[in-house]
């Protein structure tokens, strides 16, 4: 099953499916491939004829992306090409209900904190820094430095409070602990630039990370002397890796290629491609409401040239 929308003029750069709202997605995206222009928000549901826009907003620069506040079903968090940081209400139709500037370049990544006890937001830019917001985007709490290039991706611990994992241009995996402001960990993961890393819903000490170099690496932490698993296929940069929420060796990951791959890193065997699209595909994220395992696993992926947001179930594969 596809369920398809289509928006002209607009590039996807990230989805996320609401953590609250089974049919509710929101797409990070930009005019003329972010590059210039400006960026549009769009919150989306599911119906059964289809995929319905249920609110948009303007802002002056490319956003490249999104996350949903884990504490309140209305709000998301939004990074932009201006170096800035905004915090939407679905319920204010006219503007962010805050606007953050202090990265000096591109904020490429955002992720909300999904652990109990703790409600932060960290940044990721290409001014080579990460930052840690509380969910008001006060002033920053702290800013993070170690990486010696931009950074593509910012992933909170599911499991650790405090932690939260990078991926640079300069190759590296980092592992941050926000209390001592510190890099924990740092892996020479690839031989390339990293533009996304995952962390697994099951294991705390497992992380993915997906490369210019067309591969998926599946990190243990505990011993990063090489991967636990590398998982070639895909024929262009690798834009996104995502762990399944409901099986621990599942993974999926999206490429320049046009394609979404499946994956159980377990057997280091492929088990599904998805080809639906046309160009880059950007955006990627499962869906953490269906309770039925991996077989009908929902999930999400945003193109990068004219918007097409596709929702698709992936068959039994197991």
């Amino acid at each position: 099953m596809v369920k398809v929308f289509c928006c002209q003029a607009r590039h996807g750069y990230a989805v996320e499916v609401s953590p609250f709202i089974p049919s509710r997605v929101a797409c990070a995206t930009s005019q003329y491939y972010g590059i210039a222009g400006c960026g549009t928000l769009l919150v989306l549901d599911e119906m059964e004829t289809g995929v319905v826009l249920v609110r948009s907003w303007e802002w002056s620069d490319g956003l490249f992306d999104i996350s949903w506040s884990e504490t309140n079903e209305h709000v998301m968090v939004t990074g932009a090409g201006d170096g800035s940081l905004q915090l939407w209400d679905t319920a204010n139709h006219d503007a962010p209900l805050r606007v953050a500037k202090e990265h000096t370049q591109e904020v490429y990544s955002v992720d909300w904190s999904q652990t109990r006890g703790e409600n932060l937001i960290v940044s990721g830019s290409w001014d080579q820094t990460a930052k840690v917001w509380d969910p008001a985007l006060n002033r920053s709490l702290t800013t993070l430095r170690g990486h010696e290039g931009v950074i593509y991706s910012t992933i909170w611990s599911p499991h650790i409070p405090g932690c939260f994992a990078s991926a640079s241009g300069d190759g590296t995996l980092r592992v941050w602990d926000v209390k001592s402001a510190a890099c924990r960990l740092a892996i020479p993961a690839h031989k390339a630039e990293i533009l996304s890393c995952d962390w697994c819903k099951y294991d705390q000490n497992i992380v993915a990370t997906g490369s210019v170099d067309c591969s998926v690496c599946v990190w243990d932490l505990r011993n990063v002397r090489q991967p636990v698993s590398q998982l070639p296929g895909h024929t262009y940069a690798i834009r996104r890796v995502k762990f399944s929420p409901f099986s621990k060796t599942l993974l999926a990951s999206c490429s320049y290629d046009f394609s979404v791959r499946f994956w159980d890193y377990s057997g280091n065997q492929p088990l599904d491609t998805v080809e639906h699209h046309s160009e880059f595909v950007c955006g990627l994220d499962f869906n953490l409401h269906i309770p039925n395992q991996v077989t009908h696993t929902l999930f999400i992926t945003v193109l990068s040239i004219t918007i097409t947001v596709k929702i698709l179930v992936l068959a039994d594969q197991m």
